[in-house]
């Protein structure tokens, strides 16, 4: 049987295994790290910190606040509102991330384009 690596963020996988708003990406209530914090004493501050910060970077969880409406805690109940500025803060990064991935595969396109191009070359001009 092949061994799990282990995850890459230990943090986040066990979050994950606890708690279904991390699962569910669902937007989390401002100062969740308090109640992290006291109800995980073990947890490294930093290492929390790193792994709240990439959780709420990530895609699905920024779509979840672009969409607004309520904030929740540790147990999934409603501890708060989103507001209008951060699901603008939320839909601009979302911009902003899908606008750079694009630019990213029209530039991987152009070098592919190139490459080819090349090739046929190479090939028109190798002797036979």
């Amino acid at each position: 049987m092949p061994s799990l690596a282990p995850p890459r963020d230990p943090v986040l996988a066990r979050l994950l295994a606890t708690y279904p708003v991390f699962r569910d990406a669902r937007p989390l209530v401002v100062g969740i790290h308090k109640a992290l914090m006291a109800a995980h004493p073990e947890i490294d501050k930093g290492a929390l910190r790193k792994t709240l910060q990439r959780h709420t970077a990530s895609t699905k969880y920024l779509k979840a606040v672009a969409a607004g409406g309520a904030r929740v805690g540790l147990n999934g109940f409603p501890a708060g509102e989103i507001s209008a500025e951060q699901q603008a803060q939320a839909q601009q990064a979302l911009k902003d991330r899908f606008f750079k991935q694009a630019e990213q595969r029209r530039e991987l396109l152009k070098v592919q384009e190139q490459q080819a191009k090349l090739q046929q070359l190479v090939a028109k001009f190798t002797p036979r």
